[in-house]
């Protein structure tokens, strides 16, 4: 019995294997187009599932594919994006340094600002400079806003600053407006938005806020000119003997990578290299009073030539007015000569008396 199922499968077998090979030689050996429209009708029936299984998987794996793209370039683009803020800001200080070093006289050496001298100390700062590149102790560190510090130790690669916010921080100051001077020292209380105070101020000299605060130059170490920071008001005073006023710091020793070490003799003015908002406010002034002084001459000169020219115009006027008017042409009647005018006789000559001789025998006298 399994014998005679046994033979009937290898029959069918064979019988499939015969059309199988049968249909192969077929398509081999057909026309090119009969195989290529027998082709297509298979795809269309018999194949059209297993064609669409291949055209779904293509398409997920292309999908898949471009997914993975996206997903790169998506990744990509929020990494830039998240240091794109930074980066821009970082350009900007590189071209307020930059135009901070052009606007500079004075010989400077650019540094970059590495890390901290020591871990847990936030009022210094380390140089990538040193004694190789002219660094020498005490030379002023400057930002394109103002003081940052001094350099406090240099070695021959790097230098270590010492920044506004470190105790033994002082600088001899002056008001932008010049009417008061003191010297600028670390706030015992760093609370508020000052930590620097303005000192030794005398009491009769009162500075408003808002006031811009300078390096003096006193002290043979910072130059004049250089923007310490801005009155924000008073924080203690003695009565009849000083003020101390509190000052919002001109530049943040935290923020800056990037500062220039000014390796100048501190005997020059700086001013002019840090325009600040109250140094551009005087300039603005001074340039509106020029102009007003320019406009005001030009309105003089303007009124001059107008009455000069008013003067002239009447001189002209009084000129025609006065100048006689012509004679008419003469006629028959007036070109006649008139008759002369009969002059009167002249008086009879009165005879004279005789001379009377004088007994002298002179001249007689009438």
């Amino acid at each position: 019995m399994s014998s005679a199922s046994e033979r009937s499968y290898t029959r069918r077998d064979t019988v499939m294997f015969l059309v199988c090979l049968g249909v192969s030689l077929i398509a081999l050996f057909s026309p090119a187009h009969l195989g290529l429209a027998v082709s297509e009708a298979l795809r269309g029936t018999v194949l059209a599932p297993l064609v669409w299984l291949q055209a779904r998987a293509e398409e997920g794996r292309t999908g898949r594919a471009r997914l993975h793209a996206i997903t790169v370039q998506r990744d990509s683009t929020s990494y830039v994006a998240q240091g794109l803020p930074s980066l821009i800001a970082e350009n900007e200080r590189l071209r307020q340094l930059l135009s901070l070093s052009r606007r500079l006289n004075t010989p400077y050496v650019a540094a970059e600002v590495l890390h901290q001298a020591q871990a847990t100390d936030g009022r210094t700062l380390l140089l990538d400079v040193g004694t190789r590149n002219g660094v020498a102790e005490f030379d002023p560190v400057v930002a394109p806003e103002g003081l940052i510090g001094v350099v406090l130790n240099a070695s021959e690669r790097s230098s270590v600053v010492m920044s506004w916010a470190h105790p033994e921080f002082r600088v001899s100051a002056f008001t932008v407006t010049g009417n008061a001077s003191g010297v600028v020292a670390p706030s015992l209380l760093t609370t508020g938005d000052g930590a620097l105070e303005f000192r030794g101020v005398p009491y009769r000299d009162s500075v408003p806020p808002g006031t811009l605060v300078l390096s003096s130059g006193l002290g043979g170490v910072y130059p004049k000119g250089i923007p310490v920071g801005t009155v924000t008001g008073i924080v203690r005073e003695q009565t009849g003997w000083e003020r101390v006023y509190r000052l919002r710091p001109a530049a943040n020793p935290g923020s800056a990578a990037h500062v220039l070490v000014l390796v100048t003799p501190p005997d020059v003015d700086l001013a002019r290299a840090f325009p600040s908002d109250s140094a551009l406010e005087a300039m603005r002034l001074d340039s509106i009073a020029r102009v007003r002084r320019a406009d005001s001459l030009a309105d003089a000169e303007r009124l001059a030539r107008a009455a000069r020219a008013e003067s002239l115009a009447a001189v002209r006027r009084d000129t025609t007015v006065a100048r006689p008017a012509r004679r008419p042409a003469a006629t028959a009647e007036t070109a006649r000569p008139a008759a002369p005018t009969p002059r009167p006789a002249p008086p009879p000559a009165q005879p004279q008396p005789p001379a009377t001789p004088s007994p002298a025998g002179g001249d007689s006298v009438r």
